[in-house]
């Protein structure tokens, strides 16, 4: 059983920009030096078209804001692209000394609420920005993916890079009638992905619908999860589940050991999601949304043991 401390609220959007104007969803944490992370997040604008944005924290002084991106890190795609609607944070590594950000592209529909895919930016050394690599999804719809696709965690694992991802099996005349679960891929060079049929992490409640944003890490030859489910009982927004793998394929399902839940009041009163662990010195931390899917911004808690 993991117990997390809540440490509070550290930053949330408001009008900073007019591509910034409300969220910070999706929170990832890059080390920049010392006691300094820079936090990709995803935000929106006036029309709710999301953009990716980041804000230096220092986490040697109370987690003060140091930083705020005041241009979009990656913005929507043009008129009719993949990305149009919107991009979203996904995942951050370097792969052959480059730093690679898979990002999820927004394509509003009409008639279901939204197509996801995966697309690929690279940084830049000289201009300093992400530039996407292409106009086209690097994930895109497939046979076994059929409706949409979303965020991934990666991890360089026994020589090859190891992927998991969301990926709905269907559309209802609800939302809450999807089956949005995760999946597994993988690859030898971060581009080209081998996906698995298979599904590692299920949907298990009577009510569920909804599994996104896995965070994976290996400790000690083990597998760690932590992700966002949907529907549990009385239960209907998002909470923070866990499960732990041996082999990264085989997945058990412990929900009630994650060690954190919602606020009895405030910012993460009726929804905790989207999950990001990181170390630093001997304490491991979690980033994570609060309520309205980010609108109030994200917050940090310790494990504490």
């Amino acid at each position: 059983m993991q117990n997390w401390k809540k440490l509070g609220n550290i930053f949330t959007p408001d009008n900073n920009f007019d591509w910034m104007v409300s969220h910070a969803a999706n929170p990832f944490a890059e080390h920049l030096k010392k006691g300094i992370y820079k936090i990709y997040f995803t935000c929106r604008d006036a029309n709710n078209r999301s953009h990716i944005g980041s804000v230096d924290i220092d986490f040697e002084n109370n987690f003060s804001i140091e930083n705020i991106s005041k241009t979009p890190i990656l913005s929507p795609g043009e008129l009719g692209l993949f990305d149009d609607s919107g991009v979203a944070m996904g995942y951050l590594i370097e792969i052959n000394n480059k730093k690679m950000l898979y990002y999820l592209g927004w394509n509003l529909k009409v008639t279901v609420p939204w197509l996801n895919t995966i697309g690929l930016a690279v940084y830049n050394n000289k201009t300093h920005i992400f530039e996407k690599i292409s106009k086209a999804p690097l994930l895109d719809r497939s046979h076994h993916d059929p409706f949409t696709i979303s965020y991934p965690s990666i991890l360089f694992d026994d020589g090859i890079y190891k992927m998991w991802y969301g990926s709905n099996l269907k559309w209802g005349t609800d939302q809450s009638e999807m089956n949005h679960v995760i999946k597994y891929a993988e690859s030898k060079d971060g581009i080209t992905w081998l996906r698995s049929e298979k599904i590692v992490i299920d949907l298990v409640y009577d009510n569920e619908y909804a599994l996104s944003k896995p965070f994976v890490t290996k400790e000690n030859g083990e597998y760690k999860m932590w992700y966002s489910y949907r529907g549990r009982g009385k239960i209907t927004t998002y909470r923070i589940g866990y499960a732990f793998s041996k082999d990264g394929i085989i997945w058990h399902r412990k929900d009630n050991d994650a060690g954190i839940d919602v606020s009895a009041s405030g910012w993460d009163s009726t929804m905790i999601s989207y999950p990001f662990i990181l170390n630093y010195k001997d304490t491991k931390y979690m980033l994570y949304n609060g309520n309205d899917y980010g609108k109030t911004g994200f917050g940090i808690a310790e494990l504490k043991v």
